[in-house]
């Protein structure tokens, strides 16, 4: 019996027993160069979980819900020249020979198991709602010292939203963590920290269920809130994190972070962040910026007009080029970027994650010239200019 491939994919998402899904070898050198899924729950519905590996080594994310499942297989079937399916009851591959004939392996059997009447077998769905395990149990000393839960761990109902995006970005930490140093001390800063919430919490993290040895440092302009971090930070013995008040450019170079943290600073602070981190030589940063307002008078596409002309429109343009700006000067620093979802956009509407890992697989040299010819697109004669105030 020969099976078809989406319909096997169909049954396996509606069964839930889909463990993974992998598009690769893409029939157009412009297509992602893989593509994988996996089955989850999110707010009492199943999605196909999908995340691109695109040709320029950036990561893109989309989710596909149960009534686009089959026009979505529909489209991307024929874009790739390899599928393979990972389910609790086997796998199946489809692939093409060498005279180009469809070959499917494992789809019989798989089909049978599929097909046949059992009383329970083993689910492969994954929890991305509240019910998702989570890093933190709530009651951890630092989340009572910063007023996120009591003394029993119970979770503020006001604080709901903060606490899942604490969690959140620290399963964003465990996905970068093998790019830190194996061993000895791992440097952090967290710049424009504000009241340090992610700060405090990977320290925490990388101490406490890591075991790690760290050395962690605040910076932000304001001198009362890095005060009150600071005297936080010793009631909570976390020995190794110290804050300082000042402006982040103004930081020693003489001292690579490993990883860089930054939380909503705001607007152009963002981009001083990235560029500092950048100059200093971290290894990882992870951004999530704030508001977008820099650009809004500073934008000169004429093909591009058509949107620009509606200011409600041209903000949220202006959010979106931002951040694809930001994410294309890094990578001609020579890092590997990815723009991720931070948390449920219930919970923040400031929801981008930058992600930039320092790599010796990217092109600078392209990179920049790919830099450059955004910057020229977007500004225009305008583009010279262009955030000359990062630097002193």
């Amino acid at each position: 019996m020969t099976s078809d491939i989406k319909a096997l994919i169909v049954r396996a998402f509606g069964s839930e027993v889909l463990k993974k899904l992998v598009f690769s070898r893409p029939a157009s050198p412009d297509a992602a160069k893989k593509i994988s899924g996996r089955l989850c729950a999110h707010r009492g519905r199943r999605i196909l979980a999908l995340e691109y590996s695109l040709p320029d080594d950036t990561v893109a994310q989309r989710n596909v819900g149960e009534g686009e499942l089959s026009e979505y297989l529909d489209s991307v079937l024929d874009a790739y020249k390899q599928v393979n399916l990972i389910t609790t009851l086997g796998d199946a591959e489809r692939k093409f020979s060498k005279d180009g004939k469809e070959v499917l392996l494992g789809a019989d059997k798989l089909e049978r198991k599929l097909s046949a009447k059992r009383p329970e077998f083993e689910r492969a769905i994954e929890a991305l709602d509240n019910k998702k395990e989570r890093l933190l149990d709530g009651d951890e000393p630092f989340l009572f010292a910063l007023s996120i839960s009591d003394k029993s761990g119970r979770v503020h109902d006001k604080k709901q939203g903060k606490f899942r995006q604490i969690c959140r970005f620290l399963e964003h930490i465990s996905d970068i963590y093998e790019k830190l140093p194996k061993d000895g001390e791992i440097t952090v800063f967290d710049l424009c920290c504000g009241k340090s919430y992610l700060g405090f919490a990977v320290y925490h993290y990388l101490t406490a269920i890591r075991g790690r040895r760290v050395r962690m440092l605040g910076v932000d302009l304001k001198g009362e809130t890095v005060k009150r971090c600071e005297l936080l930070a010793r009631e909570l013995n976390f020995t190794g994190m110290n804050f300082i008040s000042g402006d982040i450019r103004e930081l020693p170079k003489d001292e690579k972070p490993n990883l860089v943290l930054s939380l909503h600073a705001c607007d152009i602070a963002t981009d001083i962040v990235l560029d500092s981190a950048a100059a200093l030589g971290a290894d990882v940063i992870l951004s999530t910026p704030c508001c977008h307002r820099y650009l809004n008078d500073k934008i000169n596409a004429e093909s591009l007009s058509f949107v620009t002309e509606h200011p409600h429109l041209k903000g949220k343009l202006c959010e979106v080029i931002t951040d694809a700006i930001r994410l294309a000067r890094l990578r001609s620093f020579g890092y590997k970027v990815a723009a991720l979802e931070l948390t449920d956009p219930d919970d923040t509407p400031k929801n981008t994650l930058l992600r930039a890992v320092r790599s010796k697989g990217v092109n600078t040299d392209k990179a920049r010239e790919e830099y450059e010819k955004i910057l020229e697109f977007v500004l225009g004669d305008k583009k010279e200019s262009y955030l000359s105030e990062i630097c002193k």
